[in-house]
């Protein structure tokens, strides 16, 4: 839904932009003039962006829409704001700068050489691709690995009644045994049918998507044909791998039909963006080439074993072959949530916004006498941390393991990661123990590790938006792919600073736009209205937009009264938007006044007495919104 990360390149949004994400596509070249995002306006590294690798392709070009873009090579539209926010982690190594970096890029690219020298080079290239693929062309684990054809069809969120016009991509995947496969949940998303072929078959077989993680960016596919898995042999998952290993990649990306096979080692093992999830996991980088359709693929040791799944690519004009693939601890992490709750619940959080203490002299405020620890600056008021710690402790243990001033914990041998691996082992509804030191006071504290809960998702649980109509007036929740599709600018800067810096109150809370204004008899005065957020109705604050159905369901006023930001007051009297509410689903061809889910009975699971005033606070929700490295989310 935003930017993805297995066409996943890196490159940053000027007017009008390609898209090439990694699946391949066959729909026709079609790019849509962005407005300057807001977003745009910070002085983040332009020209390199995170992409997912998937191909995809459509019978015919949609309507274009602001903040989207679609590119022929890739074909599946990717929104961009999202991307520009994560591209500025990667350039350089760094979020900001690295000018003297870029330069060397600069240098290093323009250096030139003697033409017989050229030759000669692409001569040793040929024939060291022709050894390698002469090795590789009978090795049994090749057949393992599959195409996916997958049919998207994405929900319209400014009309979250209906959907978009269905395209279609292609991908890889790779068999594990007990008759499934696992690709990247890029791969299939919004999917309303799924194909996969094995390499030397000329049949397709339908597969279902039985668990998806979007944060970790893979999905579990199965196939019940039995004749698919005549013969197949699955492969086995490997060990992570270490600094300049060998690494091949395989999978069906562009440029043909038939099997791929690219090589090259592993650069780099670290926590790592991933564009899909907007999370941070482990990834490992490699220099092997991944291109539209590598997605899902899986990426192996000299062993024949399984080392991960190629997901993501960083493309920039200042760095080339810079490729990422899931690694097998995210990969059986995946597997062993799934078997564990029989769905996928996602990776835990400890929902902290945490400081480096690099700086002596905070230390030293702090009352830190060694060289470690991190500083507790906001606490996600879902998280059980809420009840645990406070603003200004100082975290200097995860389970007896200690947390350098840099944020950091050690990493096999001679090396160090990032805190946030750690919880990453976890699992939600683990108990992690915290030495913590408060007022120069040191002290262990357990916190219950949860998934993150989002005030605006970045996708839709589900798949299709909620939505509510009341005489014309169309409420849906804000989330971020309707602010992708409606384009920055026309939500406007309040609504956005909301999305980045607001945190969920209780689990369940949103932000209710209305979205637009159906014009009718009934609502004049009001049509001009759009992305607005609704505060309250006839005085009661509303929590949901489940919550708001309930409120207008339960009313015996004569009127409706809707209270908006900025003080604005919508009136309706409640029989004539009763009775009008047939002839405008009827005007306007919508089958129902909402969505299937608001059908449900309403369960209040918060009570009177949470605290709802407090509209936003003063520091980004993720990563990716923070512009140095001195602060992280965990």
């Amino acid at each position: 839904m935003a930017a993805t990360v297995s066409n996943c390149c890196f490159s940053l949004l000027n007017s009008t932009v390609k898209l090439p994400p990694c699946s391949v596509s066959t729909r026709p070249t079609t790019f849509s003039t962005l407005q300057t995002p807001i977003s745009s306006l910070t002085p983040s590294n332009q020209g390199n962006r995170l992409y997912r690798s998937t191909k995809a392709s459509s019978s015919s070009s949609s309507s274009p829409h602001f903040g989207r873009e679609k590119e022929s090579v890739s074909g599946k539209e990717f929104r961009g704001r999202r991307d520009e926010r994560r591209s500025s982690i990667y350039v350089d190594g760094s979020k900001s700068g690295g000018k003297a970096q870029t330069a060397a890029f600069k240098s290093f690219g323009t250096q030139r050489k003697d033409k017989k020298d050229k030759e000669k080079e692409s001569v040793f290239d040929r024939k060291d691709q022709q050894v390698e693929a002469g090795n590789l062309q009978d090795a049994t684990f090749l057949n393992a690995v599959v195409k996916v054809y997958c049919t998207h069809t994405e929900p319209d969120y400014s009309l979250p009644w209906q959907k978009q016009r269905q395209f279609t991509s292609t991908g890889s995947a790779f068999m594990i045994g007990d008759g499934k496969l696992l690709t990247n949940a890029h791969c299939v998303e919004h999917e309303t049918q799924v194909k996969v072929k094995r390499r030397g078959d000329d049949t397709k077989y339908v597969a279902r998507v039985l668990a998806r993680g979007v944060d970790c960016d893979i999905a579990l596919l199965s196939v019940d044909s039995k004749e698919f898995w005549e013969g197949a042999e699955p492969l086995e998952l490997g060990r992570l791998p270490h600094l300049q290993d060998a690494v091949t990649v395989v999978g069906y990306p562009l440029g043909g039909d038939t099997i791929s096979v690219t090589k090259g080692v592993v650069s780099r093992i670290e926590v790592t963006s991933y564009a899909h999830g907007s999370s941070d996991l482990l990834g490992i980088q490699i220099d092997a080439a991944i291109n539209p359709g590598n997605s899902g693929g899986p990426a192996f040791n000299d062993q024949g074993e399984c080392i991960g799944v190629a997901f993501q690519v960083y493309r920039s004009e200042e760095a080339e072959n810079i490729g990422y693939v899931i690694p097998t601890t995210v990969v059986s992490h995946f597997l062993d949530d799934y078997e564990r709750n029989g769905k996928y619940t996602g990776f835990p959080s400890l929902g902290l916004l945490l400081q480096k203490l690099e700086n002596p002299a905070l230390r030293a405020c702090l009352k830190v006498k060694s060289s470690e620890g991190v500083l507790v600056r906001r606490i996600e008021p879902t998280s059980d941390a809420y009840n645990v710690l406070k603003q200004g402790d100082v975290i200097v243990s995860f389970d007896d393991i200690r947390v350098g001033c840099e944020g950091t914990v050690p990493f096999r041998s001679n090396e160090r990661i990032a805190f946030r691996y750690l919880i990453s082992q976890k699992f939600a509804g683990d108990v992690a123990e915290l030495g913590v030191i408060r007022a120069g006071e040191f002290m262990k504290v357990k916190v219950v590790l949860k998934p993150r809960v989002h005030l605006v998702p970045y996708h839709i649980d589900g798949g299709q938006p909620s939505y509510l109509i009341i005489a014309g007036l169309v409420f849906t929740p804000l989330s971020e792919p309707l602010i992708e599709e409606e384009c920055e600018d026309s939500i406007g800067l309040k609504l956005l600073t909301k999305a980045r810096y607001s945190l969920a109150r209780f689990k369940g809370e949103q932000i209710v736009l209305l979205s637009q204004v159906l014009a009718n008899e009934v609502n004049i005065g009001y049509e001009d209205m759009s992305n607005q957020q609704v505060l309250k109705l006839n005085g009661t604050r509303i929590r949901n937009i489940h919550h708001l159905a309930h409120l207008v369901d339960s009313c015996k006023d004569k009127y409706l009264v809707f209270e908006f930001e900025d003080n604005y007051i919508v009136v309706l009297e409640r029989e004539a938007a009763t009775a009008a509410s047939s002839c405008i689903l009827k005007d306007y061809g919508i089958p129902s006044e909402r969505s299937s889910d608001l059908l449900e009975p309403y369960v209040d699971s918060v009570g009177d007495n949470q605290s709802l005033d407090k509209d936003y606070a003063d520091s980004p929700v993720s990563n990716f919104e923070i512009g140095f490295d001195g602060l992280l989310w965990t």
